[in-house]
């Protein structure tokens, strides 16, 4: 338990490394038909500038988790988009399939913005990730290399699902997780909506009973989430196993996929 509060802080530094980017998102998302699938992996910097944009649109995305060394969908983008590079989106409602992450970006703020244009903090950045880097290095590189115990498994018959948002410390220590045993799966992001819902699920900034914003994304998700919106949150339709905290998920992870 220890190591794991460890990893916590470590996440927790990398969230802070960013400034706030992946903590909020608009309650009222425009949720493309089809769903959108993302080739990428969590440690990579500019993958994480794909997942902020996401969170702050409040998309559900396909995630195939490509790190290196990985086995299972690196070489479906070689096939598709002629070459190893990540971020890779496929977006079946429009036809595009875009490797840059600012590409990426501005591709969604177009289909799924409120106004089709990309806010001014998400279109200009720089083309070294100073920021995303440091995190990366502060989350000592976690969700970069595949477990190479697990190389050849196979995927799960189905997607397993997780509740998240891009700068959660616990969700950020699943994700990596997720990454390391190339596990696909479904996320449903859930960021902060409003002021009310700052701060963690046990300490909120507004003390008594949480509610959730009327009609936006949080209260439509709660019933899916035993009424608890609290992050991470994974479902593994494969095994019928349901669970909250980061440290148990991981343990059922590691468990159910990870051996040699």
């Amino acid at each position: 338990m220890v190591i794991h509060q460890i990893k916590v802080l470590q996440s927790l530094a990398s969230s802070l490394a960013e400034g706030g980017r992946g903590v909020s998102g608009t309650p009222f998302p425009i949720q493309p038909a089809k769903p959108l699938k993302l080739y990428e992996f969590e440690g990579s910097p500019f993958c994480r500038r794909v997942r902020e944009a996401i969170t702050l649109l409040n998309l559900d995305v396909e995630i195939y988790p490509c790190p290196k060394g990985g086995q299972k969908y690196r070489q479906i983008v070689k096939e598709k988009g002629g070459k190893l590079q990540f971020p890779f989106l496929i977006d079946e409602n429009t036809g595009d399939q875009l490797f840059e992450s600012q590409d990426i970006i501005h591709h969604l703020f177009k289909y799924y913005g409120k106004t089709g244009k990309t806010p001014a903090k998400y279109s200009h950045y720089p083309k070294i990730p100073v920021p995303e880097f440091a995190g990366t290095l502060l989350n000592m590189a976690r969700g970069v290399w595949v477990d190479k115990k697990i190389v050849h498994r196979a995927a799960p018959e189905q997607l397993l699902e997780l509740w998240s948002f891009e700068a959660s410390p616990y969700s950020r220590i699943v994700r990596a997780t997720l990454t390391d045993l190339e596990i696909p799966y479904i996320l449903h992001n859930v960021p902060k909506e409003r002021w009310q819902d700052m701060g963690p699920a046990v300490l909120r900034l507004k003390p008594g009973k949480y509610e959730p914003l009327a009609g936006g994304k949080r209260e439509k998700m709660l019933p899916k989430m035993q009424g608890k919106m609290q992050v991470p949150y994974l479902v593994d339709p494969n095994t019928g196993i349901k669970l909250f905290e980061s440290a148990q998920i991981v343990k059922y992870l590691k468990k159910q996929y990870g051996k040699a």
